[in-house]
């Protein structure tokens, strides 16, 4: 089967997103000079994988517009080419400053979001520069993921000037959210959800990141969509799969990843869990969190442990080396109606890891509807200490327990979630677009 030459929008390939690994992995074994990437420059700041891909065109101050007077406090990021070496980026953007990006994310964006601004204060447009790199790079297919009004007028943008068949593929049910809670709400949310559906109608094919969004999808806008989570590669796993499932002295229970202000709350119970459980089994169960930083909480828990992230080659010895794996969502009510239908890039390599799992989080979420329907985690889904420490005693004090919860994990994950196979559809799955029908484009080209 020939690979056909695929632009990828708005996603990076790389080590420490979901959305980044989902599509490494899916893109695996693909002839690397037949992809390139075009996505903003606040995404191409650290563990670009270059393995998979190394064209990147860089959307800067050309391409990506602020209107006045947001554009005087924006950074500018450069438009074209960049390349990269096997360290994180350097020398691509001005220096970061930390009280800056703070003032950003929680006074700026919020503001912009209250007056009903935030959604009309940029937009992309295709410069001439990216044009002639468009021609000279020459698609076969386009393959999109989208997360906000500006990414679903590009998308439409680059598909009306190539004229080439585009795939999207959603990871979160952002369409549900993004309107915020401030003035002009619903008036953003119909404007949106218009101009998202404009997006699937010039879509020959829509991927979804799991079965649930898919039937979710189906009802709400009237389109099938075709169902890709994280697959993992078995080989690179199975160098340090857990296979021994005595405990460890003291027992471990980790959570890796990121520390949101939803997920905060939710990791802020389980150390509670696990300070009741050591005081009334007279144990010293420890609750490792391998985060970025550690949390302001952590210093009440004489329980919590923490770590700083490791490569993404230490990850099978580090689960592996666990008792318990736990997989927390936020319960918020608006954090739920975002990942509801969402997987987290982690199942699967949580599965595969041969360590239990633990999947705290909110009823109506497709890891949980998963979790129930295969059987792979131990699942609690009221917000709780008394429910969660029921269930991370069974397990403590249940070796067989622990080992069968584990090992039907991995069977699920070598039968559901193999990258050979997995990989292997994703491609014919690609393929596929090119020969589809190409859908009537109007002209929502704009170049500068």
């Amino acid at each position: 089967m020939t690979m056909p030459k695929v632009l990828i929008l708005n996603q990076p390939f790389n080590t420490d997103t979901g959305g980044g690994i989902t599509m490494s992995n899916l893109f695996t074994g693909w002839d690397s000079s037949k992809l390139a990437v075009a996505c903003s420059g606040y995404l191409l700041q650290d563990n670009i994988d270059i393995s998979i891909c190394n064209t990147y065109y860089q959307l800067g101050e050309k391409e990506h517009k602020w209107v006045f007077p947001f554009n005087l406090l924006k950074r500018k990021y450069p438009s074209g080419l960049v390349s990269f070496d096997e360290k994180p980026i350097q020398n691509l953007t001005l220096p970061v400053s930390r009280l800056r990006v703070q003032l950003i994310n929680q006074v700026f964006y919020p503001f912009l979001q209250y007056l009903g601004l935030f959604h009309a204060a940029s937009s992309y447009q295709l410069s001439k520069d990216f044009c002639a790199w468009l021609d000279e790079f020459k698609p076969d297919v386009i393959y999109a993921q989208s997360s906000d009004r500006s990414s679903i007028a590009f998308c439409i943008a680059v598909q009306a000037y190539l004229q080439k068949n585009m795939v999207l593929h959603m990871m979160d049910d952002w369409p549900s959210i993004i309107s915020g809670q401030g003035l002009f709400q619903h008036y953003w949310q119909r404007k949106i959800d218009q101009e998202f559906r404009v997006l699937l109608e010039r879509c020959t094919l829509l991927l979804s990141i799991s079965d649930y969004m898919s039937e979710e999808y189906l009802q709400r806008y009237g389109k099938t969509f075709t169902s890709f989570h994280n697959p993992i590669d078995a080989h690179f796993w199975k160098q340090h799969q857990r296979t021994n499932y005595a405990l460890n002295a003291p027992p471990t229970l980790l959570y890796a990843g990121r520390t949101g202000l939803g997920i905060q709350n939710s990791l802020k119970t389980i150390a509670q869990t696990i300070q009741t459980l050591n005081e009334e089994l007279q144990l010293s169960i420890k609750f490792v969190l391998q985060t970025a930083e550690i949390p302001d909480w952590a210093a009440a828990y004489s329980c919590v442990q923490h770590r700083k992230f490791v490569p993404y080659k230490e990850l099978p010895r580090v689960f592996s080396e666990a008792d318990l794996l736990i997989l927390p969502y936020d319960f918020s009510t608006i954090a739920t109606q975002y990942i509801k239908y969402s997987m987290p890039t982690k199942a699967s390599e949580y599965m595969i890891s041969g360590t239990p799992i633990v999947l705290f989080a909110p009823k109506d979420t497709a890891a949980v509807k998963y979790a129930e329907d295969f059987g792979w985690a131990v699942v609690v889904t009221e917000n709780k200490v008394e429910e969660l420490s029921r269930a991370i005693k069974t397990l403590i004090l249940d070796e067989s327990a622990r080992k069968n919860l584990a090992q039907k994990a991995q069977k699920i994950a070598a039968m559901r979630h193999d990258l050979s196979r997995v990989s292997r559809e994703f491609k014919e799955t690609i393929c596929s677009a090119m020969a589809g029908q190409l859908q009537p484009i109007e002209h929502f080209a704009r170049r500068t």
